[in-house]
């Protein structure tokens, strides 16, 4: 679920474009009294769809990117007080990410250091076979407006990556990001100076954040199956850079392992399960790039051997890597 704060900016961007935002949430299933209310919990799977929906009728590949440029900086309901007034950018990840049942629980994050650069990496989770551009650009867009407002004219990113292939124009990306824009890359995120991430925030408050932390953590509760959407997200994350076992995941949850598999069992799964969806997902990802070499796809679903991958994949889709893809880029 989400909260439908993150269709702000929709009434403004679909009318701009000569759409009727009441007709597109209708389309996707939603009610048009949800922008009544933003705190309201909507399915992440419509805003998906809707999204996509007004990207294609608008002939706009930059609809939702356009909406967060609407956004007012650190637009986080509730949360805004809190976010605002963290002492530096690592606290305001580390918060969303605490938070994330307030804010946006199909949203991951993860900060990946590399010297004297980190990623911020996200990802939308949702429904298999729901397209998440849309939704992706805006979540970028939207960290990229966050980072901005706390940092000013310290924030300088390095680069701003999308998995997905690049549009025909790049003018609105490079206006909106101040920086390089790839596509069809690996990961969705941006790429910054490690110190950035410690930068002080001139605003900060520890007093209001106690304050607002207290406000928000009797709300701050999960559903009793969430374990599942946390596990999925963090594997995500972790697959590509070689970082998803079953320690490494539950370390990022901050739970013990035998805490973690005895959660999943409850809801009724476990780890191995979970990898084999998320690596069942991204390999259907990654194949649809044709930049992608099938070793290359391999590594980036935890196989050091591309004959492993090939096993694997032909045990699962009932063909190999290669006849797959040539399929799907024919049709």
């Amino acid at each position: 679920m989400v909260r439908a704060r993150a269709l702000s900016g929709l009434l403004q961007v679909a009318r701009r474009h000569g759409l009727v935002p009441q007709q597109l949430l209708r389309e996707a299933g939603l009610d048009a009294s949800v922008l009544a209310n933003l705190d309201h919990r909507i399915p992440v799977s419509a805003v998906c769809q809707l999204l996509e929906s007004a990207a294609l009728n608008a002939k706009c590949p930059t609809f939702g990117l356009e909406m967060a440029d609407t956004r007012q900086p650190l637009d986080f309901g509730m949360l805004k007080l809190l976010l605002s007034h963290k002492r530096t950018l690592r606290e305001v990840l580390l918060a969303a990410i605490q938070y994330r049942h307030l804010l946006n629980e199909a949203l991951a994050i993860y900060v990946e250091a590399g010297g004297s650069t980190v990623v911020i990496r996200e990802e939308i989770i949702t429904e298999h076979g729901i397209s998440t551009q849309q939704a992706t650009e805006l979540a970028i867009g939207v960290l990229s407006r966050t980072c901005v407002a706390l940092l000013g004219e310290h924030w300088q990113p390095r680069s701003v990556s999308f998995t997905h292939p690049a549009p025909t124009s790049m003018s609105f990306y490079r206006r909106f990001f101040g920086c390089p824009v790839e596509f069809s890359s690996d990961f969705n995120g941006i790429v910054c100076a490690a110190g950035d991430l410690d930068r002080p925030n001139p605003n900060a408050d520890p007093e209001l954040v106690r304050y607002a932390e207290s406000l928000a953590n009797p709300l701050n509760l999960s559903e009793p199956y969430s374990i599942v959407l946390d596990v999925r997200k963090t594997i995500y994350l972790l697959l590509p850079i070689e970082q998803a076992s079953v320690d490494q995941v539950a370390g990022q949850l901050h739970l013990s392992v035998r805490t973690m598999q005895r959660q999943l069992d409850m809801a009724g799964t476990n780890f191995s399960n979970l990898v084999d969806e998320v690596r069942r997902e991204l390999a259907l990802r990654y194949l649809t790039n044709r930049r992608y070499p099938i070793g290359r796809v391999a590594m980036l679903l935890g196989y050091s051997r591309q004959s492993t991958f090939t096993q694997w994949f032909t045990a699962r889709f009932g063909t190999s890597p290669r006849a797959w893809r040539t399929t799907q880029l024919n049709q």
